[in-house]
C-alpha cells in the first residue's frame, strides 16, 4: 500500500487531466445581472479565484479555489460577522456577546473592534489558546465554559438575558443575516465570470453552506451541485440530510474541532434538503490534515482540517471520484485561524 503521505504529494508530471485546461474567461454563462450583497466597507476582502493546476491534474476537472483564507481573520466568517454586526450597530447595539468554537468569535472580535463595539466570547475548552489569544488582541472579553460549543452557547445566551436588552447575541452560524452576509461568495464567483457545476464547502452547523444556498438561489443556478464535506468524527450535517431532520450528535471525535457543532442547522438542512442538488460526504480526519498539508506545498496558504475536509474532495485519491463528472468546481477554501506550520506539523506527525 501506498503510505498515506505519498498519496498526498504526487509530483504534478504524473497527473495528467482528461480534459485541457480552459482559461477562465470561456467559462462565463450568459446570465442577468443580480445585485451583490453590499458588505460593510473595510471589514472583509474580494478574495482571489485561483486556479489549482495540481488538483485539476488530478481531478481531471477544472478546479478553482476561492480562497476565503485570506480574510482579515483568516476565514470566511468574516462575511457575515461584518454583515450582522454592522446591521446590529444601525440599530444601536453596542454590546455583542458570541459563543464560538474559535472561528465565529474570532471574526467577531475583529468586525466589533472596526466596528467599536463591545464584544464578549464564551468558547468550549477545545478552543486551542492560540484562538483565545487573537481574540483578546482584538479587544474582546473570552470566558472559556463547557466541553464543546452548545455548552458554551448555553453560558453565551443566558448572558444575553442576564444583560436586561443592553447586549446582543450572536451566534455563530445560525442566523440569516449571517448567511446573508456568507452569501457574497458567489456574488464575487459570479463577478468572475465563473458558473460552477459544483461547488465543494465544509460544514459544520452549516452557516457557510445556507450562505452559499442562498447566493445560489439569488443568481438563478438550480442546477449547480452543493457537495458537503465533514469529518467522520463531526458528521452532524451528512446524518442530518440522510434523515431528513436535524440530528444531534452524542460528541465530537475529530482534530477538526471548528467543525464542532453537536447538530446542524434546520434551515441548511431543509435548504439542502429541497431546495437545490446537495451531496453529503465524510472524510478521515488524515485526509483533511493531508489536504492541509497539500495546500500548503501547492498554494502556500495554510488552513485548519475543518478547511481541509473539503480540500480532500479533490486531495484524497479515495474522495476524489465524486469531482470527476464535473468539468468545473469551486472549492471553498474557508480558511480557519487555528493553526500554525508547529500544530500542521504535529497532525501530520500523528495521522499521516
Amino acid at each position: 500500500n501506498t503510505p498515506m503521505a505519498v498519496l498526498f504529494s504526487l509530483p504534478l508530471s504524473t497527473l495528467r487531466p482528461r480534459t485541457t485546461l480552459r482559461p477562465l474567461a470561456t467559462l462565463a454563462r450568459a446570465a442577468p445581472i443580480v445585485p451583490a450583497i453590499k458588505l460593510p466597507h473595510g471589514l472583509t476582502h474580494q478574495t482571489p479565484l485561483v486556479e489549482s493546476l495540481p488538483l485539476s491534474a488530478a481531478t481531471g476537472c477544472q478546479v478553482l479555489l476561492k480562497m476565503d483564507a485570506l480574510q482579515p481573520s483568516g476565514s470566511f466568517k468574516d462575511r457575515g460577522m461584518a454583515y450582522m454586526c454592522a446591521a446590529l450597530q444601525s440599530r444601536g447595539v453596542t454590546d455583542l456577546i458570541s459563543s464560538s468554537g474559535g472561528n465565529a468569535g474570532l471574526a467577531a472580535s475583529a468586525a466589533g473592534r472596526k466596528l467599536g463595539m463591545r464584544v464578549r466570547v464564551v468558547v468550549p475548552t477545545t478552543t486551542k489558546p492560540i484562538m483565545i489569544e487573537k481574540m483578546r488582541a482584538h479587544g474582546a472579553e473570552v470566558e472559556v465554559h463547557g466541553a464543546n460549543w452548545n455548552a458554551a452557547d448555553e453560558l453565551a445566551r443566558e448572558l444575553v438575558g442576564a444583560s436586561g436588552g443592553a447586549a446582543a447575541y450572536v451566534p455563530p452560524y445560525d442566523d440569516p443575516l449571517l448567511w446573508e452576509g456568507h452569501s457574497s461568495i458567489i456574488d464575487e464567483i459570479a463577478a468572475a465570470g465563473v458558473r460552477p457545476d459544483a461547488i465543494v464547502v465544509s460544514v459544520g452547523g452549516g452557516g457557510l453552506l445556507c450562505g452559499v444556498l442562498r447566493g445560489l438561489q439569488r443568481h438563478g443556478w438550480s442546477e449547480t451541485t452543493v457537495l458537503t464535506a465533514e469529518t467522520d468524527g463531526a458528521a452532524c450535517f451528512a446524518k442530518a440530510l440522510a434523515a431528513g431532520e436535524p440530528v444531534t450528535l452524542a460528541g465530537i471525535t475529530s482534530v477538526a474541532t471548528s467543525l464542532g457543532a453537536l447538530s446542524a442547522s434546520s434551515t441548511a438542512v431543509q435548504m439542502a434538503r429541497d431546495d437545490q442538488p446537495t451531496e453529503a460526504y465524510t472524510v478521515s480526519d488524515a485526509e483533511a490534515v493531508g489536504a492541509c498539508a497539500s495546500l500548503l506545498d501547492d498554494h502556500r496558504v495554510l488552513v485548519e482540517p475543518a478547511c481541509g475536509a473539503a480540500l480532500a474532495l479533490a486531495y484524497s485519491p479515495r474522495q476524489r471520484e465524486a469531482l470527476r463528472r464535473f468539468e468545473t468546481v469551486v472549492v471553498v477554501v474557508c480558511g480557519g485561524g487555528g493553526v500554525t506550520h508547529e500544530i500542521l506539523s504535529q497532525w501530520k506527525a500523528d495521522l499521516l
